[in-house]
């Protein structure tokens, strides 16, 4: 037994006809969805339904996250926002101009997840701004779950229907 085509055959490099792809994005989208701003979802619910301490967990929580997401953005934002320009171009080259897949597949899945990177900065800031408390802070956390949902949909059906025409396009040999 080759252990070398054993494990290419098993990890195929062919991104849009492999399930481990697919199972990739949806657990990718599934997870930014479930956390918002690094709190989970059903805390927010609980905080909601229940209050007291269940809210008080929740604005910790939130603080908490906030301030990491605010002080990593002050302190190396520039730098990552840098390296996070180059990796995007560096897959856009790579997949879309010499034509590999490995790199359009990664590219439709980092691209979406860098846009809610950056709403989840420009949200914390927000939060720090007004300071909101109870039903105001579920409402910005829900606006917040709501447009990763949207842009997840928009990434996932631009994704499915690029990988579609893709695996069309190998199947007919063009």
């Amino acid at each position: 037994m080759d252990w070398n085509n054993a494990i290419l055959h098993v990890i195929n490099l062919r991104s849009f006809s492999s399930i481990w792809y697919w199972i990739m994005v949806a657990v990718v989208w599934s997870t930014a969805s479930h956390w918002v701003l690094g709190v989970p979802f059903d805390m927010i619910q609980r905080a909601k339904r229940h209050g007291g301490q269940a809210e008080l967990d929740l604005v910790d929580m939130v603080r908490i996250n906030v301030n990491r997401q605010l002080t990593t953005a002050a302190v190396a934002g520039v730098w990552l926002i840098g390296i996070l320009f180059f990796a995007l171009s560096t897959l856009a080259g790579l997949g879309f101009i010499y034509n590999i897949e490995m790199a359009q597949a990664i590219f439709l899945l980092a691209f979406p997840i860098s846009i809610i990177g950056a709403i989840s900065v420009s949200t914390s800031r927000l939060i720090v701004a007004t300071n909101p408390e109870g039903d105001a802070l579920h409402n910005v956390l829900m606006r917040h779950r709501i447009w990763t949902q949207i842009i997840g949909m928009i990434a996932i059906f631009v994704t499915g229907l690029y990988g579609m025409f893709h695996n069309l396009a190998v199947v007919r040999g063009l």
